[in-house]
């Protein structure tokens, strides 16, 4: 579904759980025997639970030619590629543009393979043949190469890069005269649902930037806990909504609720979405931004914290090193909403309670001298 760059997410549940990753013809992106298909939106749905990535991802673009396909990293080997939800992506949509629906989905999951690698997995996904491989970034190119995908420069440095973090692709290729026995709209994609192991949820987003695009993306997050842009957010409960993700011009948090028994239903009930929990947040984040500043790729920190690292930083790395950095965080968390002025209070509280503890040790400590 995307190719040159794509990747963003077109894997699984991608957009929706915060637990995970983004559609995109990444790395590798979106790629046409001419070279004149343009990206026009990604859209994705990531959740993660419990070690499980779900990442679904749908993507449209512009153009006319009769052979297309993506390729795009992923974190690991998938234990499941199947049909994303028939309404699932549109859903979302509605659910966080409550005014003006505008159904521009999109998102595609890939990975390349390897001229010497080893083919792990080959799915058809409605108009998609999809193929997971495991190899070097050279072997990546070779096996894309031999099997009709048309790379440019920019893919093959991509490809190159991606490969020294994570060894696994999946490339999928747009099978444009079964897409008309469909009845699929010119343009369209179709959601392609991915289930993988992963320590930490993975966005891939600078598989979305290609050269002299504007980046487009809409990312949601299925989460346990709100997803936030900050340490220091967590820690007061103030939420991100309407706040830009530091390092990332043109990415923010649009709107963030807990998941609501009419969404559940909506969601749980569409195809293959019987993973979806009643429990948990919904955060939508929306990327517009020019390709030159896409440069990186997303992680969740096990508090919530969205993490950003350049391309090409083994996925889960994103947010382990920056474990490593900060160590795990022992400050006690106030909930999610709590009102400014009740911070302040419970700060000045605190700042008192230092001051008259240091004045009673002075005290003590004159008396015995």
């Amino acid at each position: 579904m995307m190719l040159k760059k794509l990747f963003a997410a077109t894997v699984l549940a991608f957009g929706l759980l915060a637990s995970l990753a983004l559609p995109a013809f990444a790395c590798g992106g979106l790629v046409a025997p001419n070279g004149a298909i343009r990206l026009s939106r990604a859209t994705t749905l990531v959740d993660w639970h419990n070690g499980i990535e779900h990442y679904m991802t749908s993507f449209t673009y512009q153009g006319d030619v009769s052979n297309l396909g993506w390729i795009v990293p992923l974190p690991s080997v998938p234990l499941k590629i199947e049909e994303g939800g028939a309404w699932t992506l549109q859903r979302l949509s509605l659910e966080t543009h409550p005014v003006v629906t505008e159904q521009n989905l999109l998102a595609a999951h890939v990975g390349a393979s390897v001229s010497q690698a080893a083919v792990l997995q080959q799915v058809k996904v409605e108009a998609l043949n999809i193929t997971v491989i495991r190899g070097s970034g050279q072997e990546v190119i070779n096996w894309a190469t031999n099997n009709g995908f048309a790379l440019d420069d920019d893919t093959r440095a991509h490809l190159l890069t991606y490969a020294k973090g994570s060894p696994i692709f999946m490339a999928a290729k747009y099978d444009t005269a079964a897409a008309k026995t469909r009845h699929q709209l010119r343009g369209d994609g179709s959601p392609v649902l991915i289930t993988m192991k992963t320590a930490h949820p993975w966005i891939p987003f600078e598989v979305l930037a290609l050269d002299g695009q504007q980046v487009q993306a809409d990312l949601y997050l299925l989460t346990d806990n709100p997803v936030n842009t900050s340490d220091t957010n967590v820690t007061i409960g103030q939420s991100a909504v309407g706040s830009e993700i530091p390092g990332a011009p043109g990415f923010k948090v649009a709107f963030q609720e807990k998941m609501t028994p009419t969404l559940f239903h909506d969601l749980s009930t569409d195809r293959n979405m019987g993973w979806v929990r009643s429990e948990g947040w919904l955060t939508y984040l929306s990327l517009d931004a020019p390709a030159e500043q896409v440069t990186y790729d997303m992680g969740i920190s096990p508090n919530g914290v969205i993490r950003l690292a350049p391309f090409g930083t083994p996925p889960m790395a994103i947010v382990d090193k920056q474990q490593q950095k900060q160590g795990l965080s022992t400050v006690v968390q106030m909930p999610l909403g709590t009102p400014q002025f009740v911070f302040s209070v419970v700060l000045l509280l605190g700042v008192c309670g230092v001051i008259v503890f240091w004045f009673v040790r002075a005290r003590v400590h004159l008396r015995k001298s």
